[in-house]
């Protein structure tokens, strides 16, 4: 038997952004996940909203083990996840929302850049997006744990931090998009959540 992948994270935060999706995802149906890491994000919501149809993505090489957790769950609204980079030519459908968690600070700036030039064309009118995630405003760091955080980042892999609310945001008003909300989470994260027109 093969180990399924593993976040500690995700156990702890799924209940408080399971909270944001009920709120803004009732009227949803189709939702991609940007970014399923493990899988364990796209069962969990999947089992608790099941009139979701949740669609998870990520790189190639993260497809088995986000496969492994699909499959134990067994669940009717979770399809084989998507192989979805944001360097190449994203899937020709539509989602009435894309969610996406700790991800904006793993990929390099200019990535963040092409996942919102993206969304246009694969977000049905009136989609939300909802992403989870550290943010800094106006520059500076919400906690020292999140400054810590960062220089941690940084030292893996120089492409990586936490972005600036105010720079995510432009991205996503050149993309169409208005803030809805801005909710803190635990651990000093954030859930950003933004509607097309």
């Amino acid at each position: 038997m093969i180990d399924k992948p593993y976040s500690s994270a995700c156990e702890r935060n799924r209940e408080p952004i399971l909270a944001v999706l009920r709120d803004h995802l009732a009227g949803a149906r189709n939702v991609l996940e940007l970014g399923s890491g493990t899988g364990q994000h796209a069962v969990h919501f999947a089992r608790h909203l099941p009139h979701l149809r949740w669609q998870a993505s990520d790189r190639a090489e993260m497809l088995r083990g986000i496969r492994l957790w699909l499959a134990e769950a067994a669940l009717p609204n979770t399809p084989p996840p998507l192989a979805l980079d944001v360097n190449e030519p994203w899937p020709a459908a539509s989602w009435d929302a894309v969610f996406t968690a700790n991800t904006l600070h793993i990929m390099s700036w200019a990535e963040v850049e092409r996942m919102f030039a993206g969304l246009p064309a694969i977000m049905a009118p009136r989609a939300h997006l909802v992403i989870y995630g550290p943010f800094k405003y106006g520059g500076r760091h919400t906690s020292a744990s999140n400054a810590a955080f960062e220089a941690a980042l940084a030292a893996a892999a120089p492409h990586r931090a936490v972005r600036d609310f105010e720079a995510v945001a432009a991205l996503a008003r050149t993309a169409g998009l208005t803030l809805v909300e801005d909710r803190a989470m635990p651990a000093n994260n954030r859930c950003l959540v933004w509607q097309g027109t």
